[in-house]
């Protein structure tokens, strides 16, 4: 798997589709301070969105730092800032759990999903705030429990109907872990920061039916496969299969599948 992502047919393909990121990335852009003159971090800037916006965005008082341990996407994320003209920006790779940087080095520390993807969320949070100034800014975004209620609970009432009860159980750890803004703000604390403002929006994803869903490559490239650890691999064929049946009933009777997306823009300072 790691070798396909570090393909560059991968990243391109990847690159041309940031809907996900980008819907969070622009709640990011709508709240996030912008003053002149500070020194930005990105933490899990992938490909460059909405790191490359944001230092446009700020200008060319301010140096904005992208870090990320995709060496792939990094290199596409260079690419763009050069095609565009971006001066104000340099892109690291690096762990979030172990990052680059000397202490107190950032006026505004930002992470567009990157609670999804940290391996460590703890270390990650400690590392932020130990490069953060004093007076600096931590602001990111996360999706929340709830996501993609409606799929989720179509996938329970049929693991239900197929008497998979092991696979309800892991389904059920499966969802709970996403994200609660009370969680948030409980990892920030015990990590040296206190959350100040938090702001909650929603928005859908939309498909004509199930069949588009698990057919869709974005959904196959972050979500499928996630989904189907959830059941035995032997079972796997015959719960998809009633599964995307359900979801097409879901959908005809609904006029289509509509899937809820919560998401949380949390700002924090060092306490």
């Amino acid at each position: 798997m790691e070798s396909h992502l570090n393909s560059a047919e991968t990243v391109s393909a990847y690159d041309e589709l940031p809907l996900w990121s980008a819907i969070f990335g622009l709640m990011l852009l709508k709240h996030v301070p912008l003053r002149r003159n500070v020194r930005v971090l990105d933490v899990g800037c992938g490909t460059g969105f909405p790191l490359l916006e944001l230092a446009q965005r700020l200008g060319p008082t301010c140096a904005v730092v992208g870090l990320g341990p995709w060496e792939a996407a990094l290199d596409r994320a260079r690419f763009k800032a050069r095609i565009r003209g971006v001066l104000n920006v340099e892109i690291r790779q690096g762990d979030a759990g172990a990052m680059p940087f000397g202490d107190e080095q950032f006026d505004l520390v930002v992470s567009n999903l990157g609670l999804n993807n940290f391996g460590d969320p703890d270390a990650a949070v400690a590392e932020c705030r130990r490069v953060m100034k004093p007076a600096a800014r931590l602001a990111l975004t996360t999706n929340l429990q709830g996501h993609m209620g409606e799929f989720y609970e179509v996938f329970e009432s049929t693991l239900r109907g197929l008497g998979r009860v092991v696979a309800l159980d892991a389904l059920k750890k499966h969802v709970n872990h996403r994200a609660t803004v009370e969680g948030v703000g409980a990892l920030l604390e015990r990590n040296g920061l206190r959350v100040t403002r938090v702001l909650e929006e929603a928005t859908s994803m939309r498909f004509a039916d199930g069949a588009a869903l698990f057919r869709h490559y974005f959904i196959q490239l972050g979500f499928l496969e996630g989904w189907k650890g959830v059941v035995d691999p032997r079972e796997a064929e015959e719960t998809f299969s009633r599964l995307e049946k359900a979801l097409d009933g879901l959908a005809e009777s609904r006029g289509e599948l509509s899937l809820s997306i919560p998401m949380a823009y949390v700002e924090a300072e060092r306490i």
